[in-house]
């Protein structure tokens, strides 16, 4: 048997997952993640916490597979995107906690960029509008708060990378220092027409390029695991941000086909080719995992709230006892009773773009329950996507490709046959959940056996893409224009309050 192994590290947990050649799930392990919240707006993570859960949930799925290191032919890692981490290179040790990508704390930063009209050069170089969402500003900000922590970088002491850097750091001893294409490209400091660092941007943020990874294509050699970690070297053979990660595990390798990731945010991606389209329509332009010296590219869509809203229920309004119960309440309600929730506790992401924008919850009536708040809250995770989806294609048609004709699903939220049952009335096309839904971590194993030489080509990929369940649209046209009619009417009032 050739054996793959995906570390995918996300916001609210560390997995790692064995993968068989055929791209089927051996074992999977987790562990989750502490969210700290020192200050509204403010999301971090400790970056030893990542390490410490992601090497213990590797052990596990060895152990539960019941094969040693040197049974597996490679590693792939997939990571939270854009959440920053700068560390000692001496020491290994990180100056500060991890600023996640949620963070709102760099927005002073962006809003001066905006004033002195930087936008249009940021967006051209790196397809990217400007956005705390981003690491640039993040890591300014470390740079700029934490104690000697700028006159070290400019000593070339330190080093910043993503979950991804961080990762490969401590899984190679601190030999490696690098990253892929697709985390590059969400940092605001990569010029996606060159693949490379942009020295015009590090200058207008002040920020020393010794601080930066070398950049790799996605699928490439990222050295070998350190033998005591996990008992043996294995090959580190592909890398690749979550959202790009799930793009490829979807086997979204041409023009037009579409993703959609429900995990904590929910993350859109059209994979673009090589054409970098700047969007009309609130969306990014990023760069696909790429396997080689080809530049493609994807649209792509990021809600900020999408899964992370049946967390609040939970935790916030303790609604639910666990996630799980959501789709049964949900469901215990015909419809919504008219309430609208708009989950926007930490701004709006695409296509609005609105960071003072604030979660509501309209059409309260002395008639509404839990099951009424929960159903919206589910409903809004939907309603959030098909606004993704309708400006995805309006860009498709203005680019003259043909509108998405059909949305792949991955990620935890999208085993919920309700929610996937709504998304497909509210987008008119069908929505499409994969026999295998842990997608982003298929997508590092993907990537890791392509330059290992367990694949030869995409192609085979693709064939290896199957199909669990097709969710068909139920409603008519003019029903889901009312539907999306009543959403961007509580988006106004989100924004307004």
């Amino acid at each position: 048997m050739t054996y793959l192994l995906a570390l995918d590290q996300g916001t609210s947990s560390s997995r790692s997952i064995v993968f068989d050649r055929q791209g089927r799930i051996v074992s999977m392990a987790q562990l989750e993640l502490t969210q700290m919240y020192p200050q509204p707006g403010w999301v971090e993570h400790d970056p030893m916490e990542i390490w410490r859960c992601q090497i213990a949930t590797a052990r596990q799925a060895l152990s539960q597979a019941g094969i040693a290191a040197a049974d597996v032919h490679a590693v792939g890692i997939t990571n939270q995107r854009e959440t920053t981490v700068v560390w000692n290179r001496k020491t290994g040790q990180p100056v500060a906690h991890a600023i996640v990508w949620q963070d709102r704390r760099a927005e002073a930063t962006c809003a001066a960029l905006r004033e002195h009209g930087r936008t249009e050069l940021i967006q051209q170089k790196t397809g990217l509008p400007i956005d705390a969402y981003f690491s640039a500003t993040k890591l300014k900000w470390l740079l700029d708060n934490v104690p000697q922590a700028r006159q070290q970088a400019e000593r070339g002491e330190l080093a910043f990378g993503t979950i991804d850097s961080w990762l490969l750091w401590q899984l190679t001893g601190g030999a490696v220092h690098a990253t892929d294409v697709s985390n590059a490209s969400r940092t605001m400091l990569f010029n996606v027409h060159k693949n490379a660092w942009d020295e015009e941007l590090l200058g207008l943020l002040d920020i020393p390029a010794s601080l930066l990874p070398q950049v790799l294509p996605s699928s490439a050699h990222y050295g070998n695991t350190a033998p005591e970690l996990l008992g043996a070297a294995i090959q580190i053979g592909g890398v690749a941000g979550d959202q790009q990660s799930a793009l490829f595990g979807q086997a979204c390798f041409s023009q037009g086909m579409a993703k959609n990731t429900y995990g904590t945010g929910c993350f859109m991606l059209m994979h673009t080719g090589s054409q970098f389209q700047t969007s009309r329509n609130g969306l990014l332009t990023t760069s696909a995992a790429q396997t080689s010296g080809r530049i493609e590219f994807a649209l792509e869509g990021s809600v900020f709230v999408g899964g992370a809203v049946v967390q609040w229920l939970r935790d916030g309004l303790r609604a639910i006892k666990t996630s799980s119960e959501v789709e049964a309440l949900a469901a215990s309600v015909p419809d919504s009773g008219g309430v609208m929730m708009v989950p926007a506790f930490t701004g709006l992401g695409a296509p609005y773009w609105q960071a003072d924008a604030r979660g509501t919850l309209t059409g309260l009536t002395r008639g509404t329950t839990l099951a009424h708040i929960a159903r919206a809250s589910l409903e809004s995770i939907a309603y959030q996507s098909a606004a993704l989806l309708q400006a995805m294609s309006r860009d498709a048609v203005a680019a003259g490709a043909a509108p998405v004709t059909e949305l792949r699903v991955d990620g935890g939220a999208c085993v919920n046959d309700f929610l996937m049952q709504f998304q497909a009335d509210l987008l008119g096309v069908p929505v499409v959940r994969p026999a295998v839904t842990e997608t982003t971590a298929l997508g590092a194993a993907y990537l890791a056996g392509l330059s290992t030489g367990v694949y030869a080509s995409t192609a085979e990929l693709s064939a290896l893409w199957r199909t669990e369940r097709r969710f068909e649209p139920g409603s008519g046209a003019q029903d889901r224009a009312q539907r999306m009619a009543q959403w961007e009417r509580a988006v106004r009032q989100a924004v307004a309050s």
